[in-house]
């Protein structure tokens, strides 16, 4: 089954469209005598089921590496880079920043954004083209991103920028996932692709040729962005044919008030467990659930607990996982009472404190695990 390059899903049985006679490569153009042996191909246009990315079912060019670009010094598109450059640094005041342009060519666009009050740095495959970027003066190093892995020289970036590049990539994902381990936590990102929406709108077909192995819309590329760690910022059609977006890198959750639960419940765990071990008192769970077996395993509750009680009888006879405490019916407690019963399960606390009340009498002190502290919901008669 023939699968999406930039999310996996199977892709639709039938092409959207066949293309006979399509030439090989847009770049490497035969000579007197290459063109006798030049031969087209049939290019098979299909979709994801995923995604829904449309794409070429074929491999790359083999210089889809290089960034190879003929209209890089015209004065339309020096115009552009120019808007597009003061846009995203007065808007994300980004003066000062470092900037990465991954896939730079020869230099042309860095050229321009040295002009700006920004560090300018690119990487570029083409060994000859690194050259020529180096000669005007540039910092370029030659590199690809060929894997997740992949580290650029210089460290850590502000802002990246890639200029259709993308959608010669055969693997999209692992260029992304390169460029995003590459950045600091607050980059952001500049990004342009061909726009398929214009070749739809146009019935431009003779638009399509191998080099460019996917055919993006806003729909499709957003979504293949935020799988590899960027949140979309703005988007905008550029050059009537050319999707532009600026992107930023997704922060990793901020868990501090997680651990600071998990930290302070561990600590008033071993705190009450000490009370009770110093009163001889025991101690069992009430609720054989995905909660109580976390915090059994994790604090002292599940080596001070003499079993867990649930009233689900195909839990029953069972054990614990990591704490391996035995699982037992209410009944259990009849012939092993305990002075103190914790419920660890938060949807139903109140109808269980209920419940072990009407079982087992005042006799017995209830604590419940509310949030990130141990409350009392029964003190026991006979002892404090």
């Amino acid at each position: 089954m023939k699968r999406c390059i930039a999310c996996g899903a199977p892709l639709w049985e039938t092409p959207l469209l066949t293309l006979d006679n399509m030439p090989a490569s847009a770049q490497h153009l035969p000579d007197a005598q290459g063109v006798k042996e030049d031969r087209g191909l049939t290019l098979d246009l299909c979709q994801c089921m995923g995604c829904g990315l449309v794409q070429f079912d074929c491999e790359p060019v083999d210089y889809y590496r290089d960034v190879i670009r003929a209209g890089g010094f015209s004065k339309t598109m020096v115009e552009l880079r120019r808007y597009q450059y003061k846009h995203l640094i007065d808007s994300y005041h980004l003066e000062g920043k470092k900037f990465i342009e991954v896939g730079c060519g020869q230099g042309e666009f860095l050229k321009v954004l040295s002009e700006f009050p920004v560090e300018v740095h690119g990487i570029e495959h083409d060994p000859h083209l690194v050259e020529l970027a180096r000669a005007q003066g540039l910092d370029v190093t030659e590199g690809f991103t060929e894997t997740e892995d992949t580290r650029f020289a210089g460290g850590l970036y502000d802002v990246f920028l890639s200029f259709n590049f993308l959608e010669h990539q055969p693997d999209p994902g692992t260029m992304l996932q390169a460029i995003y381990r590459n950045l600091e936590d607050d980059a952001m990102g500049l990004i342009t692709v061909p726009s398929f929406e214009y070749i739809m709108d146009h019935n431009s077909y003779y638009e399509l040729i191998r080099d460019h192995l996917a055919y993006y819309t806003f729909e499709t590329l957003t979504p293949l962005l935020e799988r590899n760690g960027f949140l979309v910022e703005e988007c905008e059609v550029i050059n009537r044919d050319t999707l532009s977006v600026i992107v930023k890198k997704r922060p990793q959750m901020d868990t501090e008030n997680l651990l600071e639960c998990y930290v302070n419940l561990k600590r008033e765990m071993e705190s009450y467990m000490k009370y009770l071990d110093a009163w001889d008192k025991k101690v069992a769970i009430w609720g054989a659930s995905h909660q109580g077996f976390t915090l059994a395993a994790t604090t002292v509750l599940g080596q001070a607990a003499e079993y867990m009680m649930d009233s689900a009888p195909f839990k029953q006879g069972r054990f614990a996982p990591a704490s391996h405490l035995p699982i037992v019916a209410p009944e259990y407690f009849d012939q092993h009472p305990v002075d103190v019963v914790m419920i660890v399960a938060p949807g139903y606390t109140d109808e269980i404190a209920g419940i072990i009340r009407s079982r087992f009498g005042r006799g017995v002190k209830i604590l419940a695990v509310r949030t990130k502290h141990i409350e009392s919901m029964q003190e026991a008669t006979g002892w404090s």
